[in-house]
């Protein structure tokens, strides 16, 4: 059936707004808010479609809607828009519907569906993996290139081609339907142009990330730490998909002890919460998150691609779309990224690409987007798609824009005395020490706090759990943009005695940050960002690398960088485990910052 709507269609580049979603951005990628601007009233049309299309170990139902704008035919073909939503969603919550209300409002042909385990579609939840959710959307970009048809028959031979078969599409959506993006095109070189905001890299680290010991982008070879909140929040929500939508479909319903989920999925979730890591079921794990994660099929990746990533954002932080981004770059992909304020952890600040003001065309990103579209779709050579890398600055409402991520630039020192110092000539020795309790005695975030717009207390560290190093207050403005790295030794004598039991769980577990001091001594940690660290091992330095901020470090104020035995929100130590940190001049901590300007 088709619903006809009336709406004022502007001309292909002169799109009205689109918002994206801060608060409830992992359910809702993309929402549409404010009026049109005037033009004349044309009408596009709704049909809801169905695809039978063979996922995995079984064939599903995927339920769409195509909205096709009025005067697109076969004669005046148009480019399209593929778009899903983020996990939890549906083609029906009000934000992914909105993808294809909006490009249809502005002359593209839009087509919208629930993912694979989502809404009415069936088959299992597998993660966006390539192999089946993005030969799921393969076969949608058949339907849309007019070499299948829908179920009842319906056809598409009113889209712009590049060949016979070949669609001219891109694609749009955040976190979960953003990763469908590089899964589809990974596996099928059809598409023209990606979008994907605020989504992963590598899900092993995104649910058990270690931040020391990466061996390629954000991934280690040791098992990291578990976020226990963000990923049984996903797990929750996911098992209760046939409850909150109910089918008969029985394509939809896995084994006992695992209802919605692949099975290796769920085998994920049981081995984080047991709380250990032997090594065959670690590796496992390991084998199976990296494989239906960018970081182990970018290498498909041909489409241009515009990555947008949240600053305030514990899920997916930013050294997930750095390492997207430096790997398509180094193989050639054209690429490009922006640090938004926004992500799952909240963020929305005005001016941004905002769900209440509808400001696409006011706002930075939502500019950057429409140009993206333009060059890659209209094929508009003269549209400017901007700099290589753009990061929103709180300090000046606006965007600071570079060639390239910046470098580490600024080397600071930790002194014996607790201090954080320029030189290594100022490093006193010293000896220092804390010791973990059974309990979490420090607190970043109560991670879907920020998702749900709840508060949340502020974060700290209980004394004798922790140890710090401050600087002296800062005599000019410090504005890092990037990620920090500390370069870190530590004596643990019971830890060393266990940490090769076979089992990653009995290494060392830390939390490392820095924060923003204030004259008067309260202490800011910028977006509630830790670094997990489980250490490879204790014998050795080891390197640390935080997650990436944009932050102004005011004149007046002192950096604080803290390792913590504990944090609420991720699992911590098997068993009490003292650690000493020992400084002398020539061997000391060391914490580089990537300091502009």
């Amino acid at each position: 059936m088709e619903v006809h709507v009336s709406r004022a269609v502007p001309r292909f580049r002169r799109p009205r707004p689109l918002a994206l979603l801060a608060g409830v951005a992992l359910l809702a990628p993309l929402a549409l808010t404010g009026a049109p601007p005037a033009a004349a009233a044309e009408q596009y049309t709704v049909t809801p479609l169905e695809f039978t299309v063979r996922a995995g170990d079984r064939s599903c139902t995927v339920d769409a809607d195509l909205y096709r704008p009025a005067g697109v035919d076969a004669q005046h073909p148009a480019p399209a828009v593929l778009a899903t939503n983020g996990f939890g969603g549906s083609k029906s919550d009000g934000s992914t519907d909105a993808i294809g209300k909006a490009f249809a409002e502005r002359g593209y042909v839009g087509l919208v569906y629930s993912g694979l385990g989502f809404g009415k579609s069936g088959c299992l939840i597998t993660l966006d993996d390539p192999a089946i959710d993005g030969k799921a959307a393969s076969g949608l970009l058949d339907f849309l290139g007019g070499t299948r048809a829908a179920d009842d028959g319906t056809k598409a031979d009113y889209v712009t081609t590049d060949a016979p078969g070949d669609p001219v599409v891109g694609m749009i959506g955040g976190s979960y339907g953003g990763a469908i993006q590089l899964a589809t095109a990974s596996a099928d070189q059809r598409v023209d142009a990606l979008v994907p905001l605020i989504t992963w890299n590598d899900l092993a680290y995104s649910l058990a990330p270690n931040a020391a010991g990466a061996s390629r982008g954000v991934s280690s070879d040791t098992p990291g730490v578990f976020k226990w909140q963000w990923t049984n929040g996903f797990y929750l929500m996911g098992e209760g998909q046939p409850l909150l939508v109910p089918s008969l479909d029985p394509s939809r319903f896995g084994s006992l002890g695992c209802l919605h989920f692949a099975q290796q999925a769920c085998d994920i979730i049981r081995l984080l919460n047991s709380g250990r890591y032997p090594a065959d079921a670690t590796q496992k794990m390991l084998t199976y998150a990296r494989s239906v994660s960018p970081a182990s099929y970018l290498s498909g990746v041909t489409a241009p691609t515009l990555l947008v990533q949240g600053q305030a954002d514990s899920l997916f932080n930013l050294n997930e779309a750095t390492a997207t981004y430096r790997a398509l770059e180094a193989q050639g992909t054209t690429t490009k990224m922006i640090w938004q304020a926004w992500g799952h952890s909240g963020g929305s600040v005005p001016g941004e690409l905002d769900l209440a003001t509808g400001n696409l065309e006011t706002s930075y990103v939502g500019q950057r987007i429409l140009a993206w579209f333009d060059r890659y779709l209209h094929h508009d050579e003269d549209s400017a798609t901007g700099p290589e890398f753009a990061y929103y600055r709180d300090w000046e409402s606006g965007y600071g824009t570079a060639a390239a991520v910046p470098a580490l630039s600024r080397t600071m020192y930790l002194s014996g005395d607790g201090s954080l110092v320029d030189s290594r000539s100022k490093v006193t020795r010293g000896s220092r020490q804390y010791t973990n309790w059974l309990l979490p005695t420090s607190h970043s975030e109560s991670s879907l706090a920020g998702l749900i717009g709840l508060p949340d207390r502020a974060p700290y560290d209980t004394k004798g759990t922790y140890l710090g190093w401050t600087s002296a207050p800062l005599t000019t403005p410090v504005d890092v943009v990037g990620a920090p790295k500390a370069t870190l030794k530590v004596v643990s004598p019971k830890t060393e005695r266990v940490q090769n039991s076979g089992d990653a769980a009995d290494k060392l577990t830390l939390f490392a940050k820095v924060y923003d001091v204030a004259p008067d001594g309260t202490q800011k940690l910028v977006n509630r960002l830790v670094a997990p660290v489980r250490v490879p091992d204790v014998t050795r330095p080891f390197t640390v690398e935080l997650p990436g901020i944009v932050h102004r470090y005011e004149a007046g104020h002192r950096l604080r960088f803290v390792i913590a035995a504990s944090d609420t929100a991720y699992f911590g130590n098997r068993g009490v485990k003292p650690v000493t940190v020992v400084s002398a001049p020539q061997d000391t901590g060391v914490l580089e910052l990537p300091v502009i300007g």
